[in-house]
């Protein structure tokens, strides 16, 4: 027997001992009732009242689901009652998001649209919609949408700012991007989606100062992991040293006052990071100051050895070129299979005029790594040295390392010759 089964049994076994009590009740003690007011008069026994009472109450539970039923029934049919309404909005709602996510932006914008309208808080609904009209190109209409949501969710103007921001920035309008952060900024000066998305409008315009200035306030406030602010600081710098070097072209005689000065800015534990000390010393071969970039590769590869200031170190003129090929190959000792040393060791042989030594590290330098530079250099060197043969086998090696960086783009068919 199932427990179903058994708590029927049970159920009605408790009904037939109630009724047998009521019955006994009934037949020792009738009861009597009595009602008068005025000229009304009842009376009855007390179990036929108790019976009456309970007829009464049933009929008013009967009365009262069948009115409920036919409120709901009537809100069920009735396309403007309120359970309706709620429910279209409901809908329009989901299908909004599902036309957003899959890219329908016009029936996106129609179905969230009528959501926000319809809902006390909308602000997710708004936002959505804004998205949508600046895909279909309504740039106006986006706004409005987000002027809307402001309207109906003051307390929300931090997001809805954001929101704005984003879509301007999108837009290519930076400066009015900016000014909507700063904004913001002054507002909520800790906020760190207001410092990143300040950090990369930033970063779209070019402001390096501004870029480097917010820095410490990234950091500050850990808007960024550690990885990516050291990333980003070593872009920013680097970036700011090459405007410096480009302003500086045109200096005439205090052209390297802007690079130097920018350099200076750097603070100390950054002037030690080989990437920047590389970006320094080239902007310093630009502009022509060749020692000075000499002196400063120098004194960085003497605290810590990096490959690409050695490859840089190949490419200066320092004041004594016989004393920098000494400096040069006293790194070769602990690092004697460095092809990007050896290449730069045959440079600076060059600029010695030891063809025979320039040589003897371009050839070493391409038995450890087949580079095109490297193959144009001893190319180059050959064709005055009179071994055009083996020249020409260099320059279409190189041409042929090359290609392989090339994008893979449709080309004609090979000319008959």
């Amino acid at each position: 027997m199932t427990r179903t089964r058994v708590r029927v049994v049970l159920i009605l076994l408790v009904l037939l001992a109630a009724a047998a009590l009521i019955g006994v009740a009934v037949r020792e003690h009738a009861g009597y009732v009595l009602f008068a007011y005025k000229g009304f008069r009842y009376e009855s026994s007390l179990w036929a009242f108790l019976a009456l009472l309970a007829v009464a109450w049933l009929l008013l539970y009967a009365l009262r689901l069948l009115f409920r039923l036919l409120f709901v029934s009537g809100g069920v049919v009735n396309p403007w009652s309120r359970r309706n309404r709620q429910r279209r909005l409901q809908l329009a709602a989901e299908q909004g998001f599902l036309d957003l996510a899959e890219g329908r932006w016009a029936r996106a914008l129609r179905h969230l649209k009528r959501a926000a309208e319809g809902e006390r808080q909308p602000l997710i609904y708004y936002l959505g919609a804004a998205r949508a009209a600046q895909q279909l190109g309504e740039d106006a209409e986006a706004d409005a949408l987000l002027e809307r949501a402001l309207e109906r969710q003051p307390q929300a103007e931090l997001a809805i700012a954001l929101a704005h921001a984003e879509l301007q920035q999108a837009r290519g309008q930076l400066d009015a991007a900016l000014e909507t952060l700063q904004v913001m900024r002054e507002r909520h000066p800790q906020h760190h989606q207001v410092l990143r998305q300040l950090q990369q409008v930033q970063q779209q315009r070019g402001d390096w100062s501004a870029l480097i200035a917010l820095l410490p306030e990234l950091r500050k406030h850990k808007a960024l992991p550690e990885n990516e602010l050291a990333t980003l600081e070593r872009q920013a710098w680097s970036a700011r040293l090459a405007v410096a070097g480009e302003a500086g072209l045109n200096g005439g005689e205090a052209a390297l006052q802007p690079l130097t000065q920018a350099w200076q800015q750097l603070p100390s534990g950054q002037r030690q990071d080989p990437v920047l000390v590389a970006a320094y010393a080239e902007q310093l071969r630009q502009l022509g100051a060749q020692e000075e970039a000499e002196e400063v590769l120098r004194k960085a590869l003497k605290q810590h050895y990096d490959v690409q200031l050695v490859s840089l170190y190949g490419l200066v003129r320092g004041s004594d070129p016989a004393r920098q090929l000494q400096t040069a190959e006293g790194w070769l000792k602990e690092h004697p299979d460095d092809a990007s040393l050896l290449l730069a060791l045959g440079r600076l042989c060059l600029q010695n005029q030891l063809w025979g030594k320039a040589r003897e590290y371009f050839e070493s330098s391409l038995s450890f790594a087949r580079h095109p530079q490297t193959c144009a250099e001893l190319g180059r060197l050959l064709v005055q040295l009179g071994e055009t043969e083996r020249s020409n086998q260099l320059f279409q090696e190189g041409l042929a390392l090359l290609d392989q960086h090339l994008p893979s783009l449709p080309l004609p068919a090979p000319a008959r010759v």
